[in-house]
């Protein structure tokens, strides 16, 4: 019989604080069951961590997994640790059998970055007890203040509980009342308390290191000295001492006769930290009838070669013990306080044990997905930057901030109601749970030629992005999408489709938005008038949360269907939702492949995830950081020409979430690329890099930007599939990003003012049958300025469009940026046209410009211009409609609306002390051109 054997023989039951798999499947595990009297085994996040993250021995086994289907993270873990434990639990069984239930257990500890929340300890603990499904499997749950009400919770469950990080003999006297209270509530429920066991892993050698730093700063070296090494074991011995007393008396005896086993003292850290010390000594001086000691490897291997048993050693000089402790609080050395942070030190290390474990698995899942190669390259431009970046991204992880963010903490943001406006994070899971192809084959089978979107801002622009990427779909209607109130537009649209067997998708989060109500209003009175169009709501659906305005007039009108849009999602976050599903659907892709390739990317941005290796946390901080530490607000969006659609919505979900309050990001997107020199340095570029199918010319003009010291986030799409993971990747990004800039990334106050300015004019309208009347500062060639009379006096008087110009664009200084903002059809020529002007005014001014047509940027961008920083100088273009159309019910036309959502808008920019100027057309496309000779004039 070795000295590890021996242990029995003094009451102690010796156990192993290690589990690796290698250890289990070549008969380690059972050999020393055998050889050395090994009663039980304990794990904890450091041991798996260096089990599974530090070897490759689960590769294998974790490409096994991913092959049956992609799995998050955490589930990962689990999958691989749980079958560690199970097959640890069955060696062990006859253990746990011949001891009749007291030893033969094996340990899983509940995630540590619960640890402070109890409910979720309760959860996890719960869950986990069931996964395993093993009667002889120990739960670890942590004596912090959350835990221990914990403990009491599960223990009057019927759970088998190990508490750890177990320091001091007042929190372990609150652990015994938790585990003895749970035990009564379990009896008076009518359970069965015999079947209950329980260990309190109290930590050792920890205390002395921690007392010992402390004690080397005393200015008496020799008591010093005389303390150290002492403090621990001195602490173990009174815990001993308190375990006899708290397991005795008539409370007890009660439970006792009802068949309860008393909570074990387990000597947990008894590793000799200090090597001056022997190996052995939180061995041998810890041996204790009715204890467990849970030794690593290095200490059971020594213990076993040159171990001295002493029985009942931890009984020995409790006096002495006592005086040791009382010495050291005379000295100023406060076991409370260096036990308190010893807890908190014990879960951060813990918690920084499984984030380098959840990397490393979050690494080997992404390279067996997609290889070798990341999908995201952040280069930093500078080394200050990058050092920048890895300090937030070092604050993200210690804080836990993405696991902050998927719990919906508000405290992230601004602590208003941002935890309301979170149901993005999920909506993948629960679409594919909802069987999305149901409508789209109703659709099919119904034989249209055509699907028309009707709708504004994030209940458009996702669905546009999705069909122009994936273009038509054979044997499916054509779609076209409709987010402008020009005539001419309206014109073009309905000219491009047949009515007649058109579906037409109505589509509003509140159900109240102007623009898609008064589309719905004409295009549901043009189908009323096609011959053989019996009812007219047949070809219509609605997309819209539910209980809205919209909803009830489908009723009334006798809509084909009405998709839900979820109230916890805001309108440019809600591509993933039923307002990008739905016409996803109609326009024939396979919705369920798109969803899922949302889902893989979930999983890579999950709470789970370190930022490290989480995509959508790398992404965010590169955003936030480079805007408020180094002034490059300006995210400049690079596309593939596959994927070049993509960057309208990407404007919306940037500019209308972060800028507010002053702050914010401009993002830029279909700007001409140039030379490095063309660039101030206040932007960060964007480059999404379709693989396969990557233009030349651009992926040689970002690595140019790139060696001119530009940062650049490079993201490599795998294929068109892919875009639900961007789009995923970037609401967390955005989310991200926000909490840097410090603002609320889910509401849009400035939208609202241009709205409501806009209602204002067309009420006045209805009621005067006129807008106000206003006067032109200046008129050349078939064009007016309009200006409020603030940048009328910082624009001086000029004889010419040119010189009116030049001073206006005179106003753009370091770090402004420059948008254009069209109230015209938006076709390829005005777009080619605004496209060289905008190269022309950036080339000339190294100012960033800015491109939108009204009034769909008003639902996008206009949110940054009105909110944002006060660095914009905006030249807004409105025109005179060559013919108009009537919206039906009002005595309003669309060309009405335009020009007062136009002044609207203008209105509320001049009210915000932005810098504006206005120019009308008479003719649009004479204008155009002489707008363009006036601008480069003023430029040369």
């Amino acid at each position: 019989m070795n000295t590890l054997k021996r242990l029995a023989t003094c009451g102690q039951s010796p156990w192993l604080d290690y589990l690796k798999r290698s250890f289990i499947e070549n008969g380690d595990l059972q050999g020393s069951i055998e050889r050395d009297g090994l009663k039980g085994v304990t794990s904890n996040p450091s041991i798996f961590e260096k089990a599974i993250g530090e070897s490759d021995e689960y590769a294998d086994a974790l490409k096994q997994f991913l092959a049956e289907g992609d799995r998050g993270v955490s589930e990962i873990y689990e999958h691989l640790a749980i079958a560690d434990i199970r097959a640890a639990a069955d060696i062990l069984r006859p253990v746990h059998e011949q001891t009749q239930g007291r030893d033969g257990y094996v340990s899983l500890e509940c995630s540590p970055y619960l640890a402070n929340d109890t409910e979720a300890t309760v959860a996890e603990a719960l869950r986990l007890w069931q996964a395993v499904e093993r009667s002889n499997l120990l739960v670890k749950v942590p004596a912090t203040p959350a835990g221990i009400p914990a403990i009491r919770r599960l223990i009057a469950r019927g759970l088998n509980i190990n508490i750890t990080l177990l320091f001091s003999v007042e929190v372990y006297e609150q652990v015994v009342e938790a585990y003895i209270a749970g035990l009564e509530e379990l009896l008076q429920a009518g359970g069965d308390v015999s079947n209950v066991a329980s260990v309190a892993s109290f930590f050792v050698s920890r205390i002395d290191t921690e007392v010992d730093k402390r004690l080397a700063e005393l200015a008496d070296r020799q008591a010093g000295d005389r303390l150290r090494g002492k403090a621990a074991i001195a602490n173990a011995k009174i815990a001993y001492d308190r375990y006899k007393a708290l397991f005795s008396g008539p409370r007890w005896q009660a439970l006792a006769d009802a068949g309860a086993r008393t909570q074990r003292l387990l000597w947990a850290s008894t590793s000799a930290k200090n090597p001056s010390y022997r190996d052995t000594i939180y061995v041998e001086d810890l041996i204790g009838v009715d204890t467990v000691n849970t030794m690593p490897p290095a200490t059971m291997d020594a213990f076993r070669d040159h171990g001295k048993i002493e029985p009942g050693a931890i009984e020995h000089d409790l006096a002495g013990a006592k005086k040791t402790l009382s010495e050291l609080e005379k000295r100023g050395v406060s076991l409370i306080e260096i036990t308190r942070q010893l807890v908190e030190d014990g879960v951060r290390q813990f918690a920084d044990a499984f984030d380098k474990l959840f990397a490393a698995l979050a690494k080997q899942r992404r390279i067996l997905l997609d290889g070798e190669r990341r999908s995201l390259d952040i280069r930093a431009g500078s080394a200050e930057m990058r050092a920048a970046l890895d300090e937030e991204m070092e604050l993200w992880r210690k804080e836990g901030l993405i696991r902050r963010l998927w719990a919906g903490d508000k405290s992230l943001w601004t602590g208003t109601d941002e935890d309301k406006w979170l149901g993005w994070l999920h909506i993948v899971e629960q679409e594919l749970a909802a069987s999305p192809t149901t409508m789209a084959e109703e659709i099919k089978q119904r034989g249209f030629a055509d699907v028309l979107l009707l709708g504004m801002g994030g209940s458009s622009l996702g669905p546009e992005v999705v069909a122009e990427i994936f273009g038509p779909q054979s044997g499916w209607p054509r779609f076209h999408m409709l987010d402008s109130t020009d005539p001419a537009q309206i014109k073009a649209v309905e000219e491009a489709i047949d009515l007649g067997r058109t579906l037409f998708i109505v589509s509003s989060k509140s159900g109240g938005t102007l623009e898609p109500n008064i589309l719905l209003d004409y295009f549901f009175e043009r189908v009323g008038a096609v011959p053989g169009v019996e009812n007219a709501g047949h070809s219509f659906i609605a997309v819209t949360d539910p209980g809205s305005s919209l909803e009830q007039r489908a009723k009334e009108l006798h809509f084909a269907h009405v998709a839900h849009g979820a109230p916890s999602i805001g309108g440019r976050y809600s591509v993933l939702s039923e307002f990008g599903v739905a016409p996803a659907a109609a326009m024939g892709l396979d919705v369920r492949r798109l969803l899922e390739t949302g889902l893989e990317m979930e999983r890579s941005c999950g709470p789970d995830v370190p930022p490290q290796e989480n995509p959508g946390v790398e992404l965010g901080v590169a955003l936030g950081v480079a805007a408020t530490r180094f002034g490059r607000d300006k995210v400049t969006i690079v596309a593939s020409p596959g994927l070049a659609s993509f960057g309208a919505w990407l404007e919306q979900l940037l500019a209308e979430s972060t800028g507010k309050q002053g702050r914010g990001l401009i993002p830029l997107a279909g700007e001409p690329l140039a030379a490095p020199e063309n660039y101030s340095h206040d932007r960060i570029f964007a480059y999404l890099e379709l693989e396969g199918r990557s233009d030349p010319a651009q992926s040689a003009a970002i690595e140019a930007l790139e060696k001119a010291s530009h940062p650049v986030a490079i993201i490599r799409v795998k294929d068109i599939w892919h875009i639900a993971g961007e789009f995923f990747r970037w609401e967390i990004a955005t989310a991200v990003a926000g909490a840097i800039i410090g603002i609320d990334p889910f509401d849009q106050p400035d939208v609202e003012a241009s709205k409501m300015r806009t209602k204002e004019l067309t009420e006045s309208y209805e009621k005067s049958r006129r807008l106000p009347d206003e006067a032109p500062l200046f008129r050349e060639n078939g064009l007016a300025l309009y200006a409020d009379p603030r940048n009328a006096a910082e624009l001086g008087r000029h004889d010419t469009l040119a010189g009116y110009l030049k001073s206006h664009f005179g106003r753009a200084h370091a770090g402004d940026y420059v948008a254009l903002l069209a109230y015209v059809e938006r076709n390829a020529a005005h777009e080619k046209t605004l496209a060289d002007v905008r190269a022309e005014i950036r080339d000339k001014t190294r100012a960033a410009t800015c491109l939108g047509f009204g009034p769909r940027f008003q639902h996008s961008t206009g949110q940054a211009y009105k909110g944002g920083p006060n660095t914009g100088v905006f030249l807004q273009i409105t025109c005179d409609d060559p013919y108009d159309i009537d919206v039906p019910g009002h005595s309003y036309s669309f060309g009405v609306v335009k020009a007062a959502q136009a002044r609207g808008d203008f209105d509320v920019l001049a009210q915000r002390g932005r810098r504006a100027l206005r120019v009308h057309l008479r003719d649009v496309d004479a204008g155009m051109a002489e707008l363009a000779r006036g601008i480069a004039e003023a430029l040369a």
